[in-house]
């Protein structure tokens, strides 16, 4: 099975859990993304892997429109019936793949992706699509994981997230987006840190993850290498308590102009 066929069992497996509060619903973060945005009553928006629709909520108060993506038809589902159930009426949902947007170009003056690109076999083919759909001048803002700069922490780091969730595929490092948007001919703004910190039992419980997932994991937070437990700071890790970090960055760019994929808008 290819890896978006991965996600689209294991997110339709799971959709019903990404609109619960605790799931990616608030914090500082989701609160940056609104700051970024801004008031902008005439913008139509586009928010890819939309998941529990927490981020097309968030936006959908500062602009005029916005058009909720995901590639799970059940994800989508229920980010529809809990964006409803929140009374907002100016969401949009549309099936679509993050590699290969069903938009024409220049459609959107603002694209959103939060907490998703690590599933995405193919990074550099999503951001040339987020530049496709933009118009000239657009804003683009990225939340993601991200892993450490070292490739061999990195590559720890990545077989722990995929042990607990086949469909993670590579979050990439600081420095990888940043070349992978600045090479796409976007132009960053903004980039912030977040450190969260993650309950290693509901982690894997989140994925009904066994009590031998569980056991197994623990193990690999205990034995560690040093560079990775700088980075991840596990802490009780053979308790009910055990918990870990991982680190996030949100980056805002633009499309500073036409470039290679002008849209002859």
């Amino acid at each position: 099975m290819d890896a978006k066929h991965v996600a689209q069992e294991r997110f339709g497996k799971y959709a019903a859990s990404y609109t619960a509060p605790w799931h990616n619903a608030a914090g500082p973060d989701l609160e940056l993304i609104a700051r970024l945005v801004g008031d902008h009553p005439l913008w139509v928006a586009l928010d890819i892997a939309t998941g529990g629709g927490h981020t097309a909520l968030a936006v959908a108060p500062h602009v005029a429109r916005v058009v909720a993506t995901d590639i799970t038809a059940p994800m989508l589902g229920a980010a529809r019936e809990f964006v409803l159930s929140r009374g907002a009426g100016n969401i949009d949902f549309a099936l679509a793949d993050a590699e290969d947007l069903p938009f024409p170009a220049c459609s959107f003056d603002l694209v959103t992706c939060r907490i998703a690109a690590h599933h995405f076999p193919d990074p550099a083919r999503f951001v040339l699509e987020v530049l496709r759909v933009l118009q000239p001048g657009g804003l683009f803002i990225l939340q993601d994981q991200v892993t450490p700069e070292e490739a061999g922490t990195a590559e720890w780091v990545t077989r722990f997230e995929n042990r607990r969730d086949p469909s993670h595929q590579r979050a990439l490092s600081p420095s990888e987006w940043l070349a992978l948007l600045g090479a796409s001919g976007l132009s960053v703004e903004t980039d912030d840190h977040f450190e969260k910190r993650l309950d290693l039992v509901k982690w894997v419980a989140d994925q009904q993850g066994t009590e031998s997932d569980l056991a197994e994991l623990r193990a690999w937070l205990r034995q560690a290498p040093p560079a990775v437990q700088d980075w991840m700071h596990p802490t009780d890790v053979d308790t009910d308590q055990a918990g870990f970090s991982i680190h996030h960055r949100v980056f805002s760019a633009r499309k500073t102009g036409l470039g290679d994929l002008g849209c002859g808008c």
